[in-house]
């Protein structure tokens, strides 16, 4: 069977398939798989359980990297590119 890892818009990764989760040491991770789910990983970085997720994102308000970077360059015009022309050149 193979895996699935699926990136959920502003939460967690779902993992489907037959896989062993393993610790920075090498050490297999336990955990019980429930049936028709898929096993979620943390990815905000606020849960409880950590490396597994435990819905703390939802409640943090936490943004994915790209729903983040957009929301950071709506509110810091510095940081988008300035004039749109694509080019470093300065303005004559």
């Amino acid at each position: 069977m193979s895996i699935t890892i699926k990136v959920r818009k502003d939460g967690p990764y779902a993992i489907e398939g037959d896989f062993t989760l393993i610790d920075h040491e090498g050490n297999p991770i336990p955990y019980t798989p429930k049936p028709g789910k898929p096993m979620t990983l943390c990815r905000c970085g606020a849960s409880t359980k950590k490396p597994f997720c435990d819905g703390t994102h939802s409640r943090i308000g936490f943004k994915g990297a790209e729903e983040a970077a957009r929301e950071f360059d709506a509110g810091n015009p510095a940081a988008a590119p300035a004039g749109g022309s694509g080019s470093d050149k300065p303005a004559a």
